[in-house]
């Protein structure tokens, strides 16, 4: 029997596979999962970069798999389901990292009382430095959600949350790598503004985000205590400091993660 079927193999998919089997502990051997994915190059792309076995049919593997991990996107749960309803049983754990679905709509899809865990892990899951929140739904317990979350300590920190608070957490740290690459792309242009070399301005930039990453990790750190640090009187960075509250900066943070939130409860409906 598999120990793990992931149905779907994109970017999310490929994120907590790679996590999944990463270090000299993996949660999983490569032998132990199959990944389903429909498209031929992609599933060959995994195949060759994570030696798991493949398959565009998503009944036989759930069929035989333990654990059943949902990284699809959400307007194809409906049809996955209605697909495979002969091929469930009582004694899997389906964890859905699927965008915006409650684990309501999953155990009205799935035959009998399977136990769903909602999970939301971000893409740093594939080098180790993830965060996952997970949920219980109404026929998963204590047992579920410790296993779900032995499931995903290797891959990162994991949280355990209320499925009502799922929606901010998608929009917060669901996409959040995404915001911190979006200001890394915006700091390597101001320093190509300012006539640095980009790869230059690459470097510097990665190496501050790197640090300033790691100095959040000591216990009791405070990010507006340590901002004012470096924030001298009359200096350079109260300039610049300047200009994003002028520019209404952290306005506009609140407004987009608002509306991140927004549209993963759109999704889920």
């Amino acid at each position: 029997m598999t120990k793990l079927a992931i149905i779907g193999g994109g970017n999310m998919g490929e994120a907590l596979l790679a996590g999944l089997l990463a270090g000299t502990e993996p949660r999983f051997t490569a032998a132990e999962v199959v990944v389903v994915e429909l498209a031929e190059e992609r599933a060959a792309y995994l195949r060759e970069h994570y030696g798991v076995a493949t398959t565009a049919e998503a009944g036989p593997a759930i069929r035989t798999a333990e654990t059943v991990l949902l990284t699809v996107k959400p307007y194809h749960v409906d049809d996955l389901f209605a697909a495979v309803a002969d091929d469930v049983n009582d004694n899997q754990l389906f964890v859905s990292a699927v965008g915006g679905v409650r684990t309501s709509r999953l155990e009205a899809l799935l035959p009998g009382k399977s136990p769903v865990v909602r999970c939301m892990p971000n893409t740093p899951v594939s080098v180790g430095r993830g965060v996952v929140a997970i949920s219980a739904g109404t026929y998963a317990g204590e047992a579920e959600l410790d296993y779900a979350q032995s499931l995903f300590e290797p891959v990162g920190k994991v949280v355990r949350v209320e499925e009502s608070r799922m929606d901010a957490i998608t929009a917060l740290s669901g996409s959040g790598p995404a915001y911190y690459f979006f200001l890394t792309e915006a700091l390597i242009e101001a320093g190509i503004l300012l006539g640095l070399p980009r790869a230059l301005a690459e470097e510097l930039v990665k190496a501050n985000a790197a640090g300033a990453a790691e100095m959040l990790q000591v216990p009791d750190a405070d990010a507006v205590r340590m901002r004012a640090a470096v924030t001298s009187p009359g200096g350079a960075t109260i300039a610049a400091i300047r200009q994003f509250e002028e520019r209404g900066v952290r306005a506009a943070v609140m407004a987009a993660i608002e509306a991140a939130r927004d549209r993963a409860a759109e999704m889920g409906r």
